[in-house]
């Protein structure tokens, strides 16, 4: 986070009156498109019981007061509104979306922010191939984009850039790439899907830039290593059902064709809790209210978080994340 150099005008807000204007007219046109599409807006807890169990992200927490306890308890501020959105479908809700408020520590920089907007929506019936197309309609629609949105699989991603399967590779392969292209990192270690995420977000990323200057490129990247399926399904091909939507190089969305069994996502909440102890990180409650909704029959779904901050940088035109927001954190 940037200080703010003159005392005098730190009360000002850090985005200008343009882009809170642009910010307005962007929510309003992403509620016209689910309304449209019959897709219902809700809203859930800021605070839960449980936190985030990836093992790259932290969760903020408090302590509050709960009636009829002695001592406070603790809770998580939502890193997503991820689970209590699977809880409704469950419960019957069919389609739906949230413009959420959400927050993960130590995130900060032209791209990240600790407090920030995500667009999460869920489509019953639709899997992570349904699912492009409606993300790329939604923003055809916000950005008056005039060209289709390329589609490449994970590993024709790394095919093509870098020369290999990413999927084959082993740990000294993806070492000797970052070596020949002057990428310097130490404390990887074995780590197979650090290795991969350093070479995609520092050797690949910035090649999916538009070609020429005043337009957009649009790529999704789908059907992941099975390492990094998170809360996806996995195929008869051992592939991640994911996909990620870069805009002119940015991650901007992440998407999934989503997971329903609930043994299965014990096991891989099991999975990163053991992970976090190996990182040196608290290990995260289970949510046994999202492996009982699970149980009780999560829809055939395919759910994608957005992160409306971005968006908006690339509407307005802009490279920092403060400059879409009112008053940054610390501000």
């Amino acid at each position: 986070m940037k200080a703010r150099m003159n005392p005098e005008a730190s009360w000002r807000p850090v985005a200008p009156l343009s882009h809170l204007q642009l910010r307005a007219r962007v929510v309003r046109h992403i509620r016209e498109y689910f309304a449209e599409q019959q897709v219902l807006e809700v809203e859930t807890p800021v605070l839960s019981c449980t936190g985030a169990s990836d093992p790259y992200i932290d969760s903020l927490v408090t302590h509050v007061h709960v009636p009829g306890r002695s001592d406070a308890q603790a809770f998580y501020l939502q890193t997503s509104p991820e689970y209590a959105m699977k809880r409704l479908l469950a419960a019957g809700s069919g389609p739906i979306f949230q413009l959420a408020r959400v927050f993960r520590d130590g995130e900060s920089g032209r791209l990240h922010s600790p407090e920030f907007t995500l667009l999460e929506w869920y489509r019953p019936g639709f899997d992570h191939h349904a699912l492009m197309d409606d993300v790329e309609e939604l923003l055809s629609r916000l950005l008056r984009l005039d060209v289709a949105a390329e589609r490449m699989s994970y590993a024709d991603l790394f095919q093509r850039y870098l020369g290999f399967d990413p999927h084959l590779a082993d740990v000294p392969v993806l070492q000797a790439c970052a070596q020949r292209n002057g990428v310097s990192v130490k404390g990887l270690g074995g780590d197979r899907d650090a290795w991969l995420d350093l070479l995609l977000s520092h050797l690949i990323e910035p090649q999916l830039m538009a070609q020429e200057a005043g337009q957009r490129r649009l790529v999704f990247v789908y059907d992941y290593p099975a390492s990094q399926a998170a809360l996806a399904r996995i195929n008869p091909q051992g592939l991640a059902e994911r996909f990620e939507l870069y805009i002119d190089g940015i991650e901007l969305a992440n998407g999934y064709h989503e997971l329903d069994d609930a043994d299965e996502q014990r096991c891989r909440f099991a999975a990163d809790n053991e992970r976090r102890r190996a990182m040196g990180k608290s290990e995260m409650p289970v949510d046994e209210s999202l492996l009982a909704a699970l149980v009780s029959g999560l829809p055939d779904c395919a759910g994608v978080a957005l992160g409306l901050d971005r968006l908006l940088m690339c509407v307005a035109g802009v490279r920092d994340l403060e400059q879409v927001l009112s008053f940054p954190v610390g501000s």
